[in-house]
């Protein structure tokens, strides 16, 4: 379990299903992410999650004070393959208050301090602004951009080795 000033993050549990099975059904969240997923797909998803591998970590994200649901994050490896990869989903509803920079600038600083960890990366759709706004904000720079999922995607990237205030 991590805490920031306003969040509480912690595993992805099976009593979080209903609320991590919203954010895969709703169009805002998944307009950069491949769209809606389908039921199968979902609980496919969501199983793949509870029972990750040791290289794979999910957590849900609650606001601190009230416990209500924001989003989900997670560090996981990269299409890629080389370096582990910072995601995040969160729920509409909290958008825009910082809430995202706050708990994936905590992922990060769990990747480099307490893995080790001396590169993450994040993948988005360049039409993303929000997004490629956020990883800019937290450091992140831009290394490259491909085509995947049938879309242009910027690959930000974090190196511990650059930057010193770890």
């Amino acid at each position: 379990m991590f805490e920031t000033q306003r969040c509480l993050i912690n595993t992805f549990q099976k009593f979080d299903y209903d609320e991590v099975k919203l954010l895969y059904m709703n169009q805002e969240v998944r307009n950069f992410l491949g769209g809606i997923r389908e039921e199968d797909s979902i609980i496919e998803v969501l199983n793949e999650m509870l029972h990750s591998n040791k290289d794979s970590y999910y957590w849900v994200v609650r606001e601190k004070r009230t416990e209500a649901f924001i989003g989900l994050v997670s560090l996981t490896p990269h299409h890629d393959g080389l370096y582990l990869e910072v995601s995040y989903q969160f729920s509409p509803n909290w958008w825009g208050a910082g809430f995202a920079t706050e708990v994936v600038q905590e992922i990060i600083n769990f990747a480099i301090c307490e893995l080790k960890l001396t590169k993450v990366v994040a993948e988005t759709q360049t039409a993303n602004i929000s997004s490629c706004k956020l990883l800019e904000k937290l450091g992140m720079k831009l290394e490259r951009k491909v085509i995947r999922f049938g879309a242009e995607q910027a690959i930000y990237s974090f190196d511990s080795n650059v930057v010193t205030n770890f």
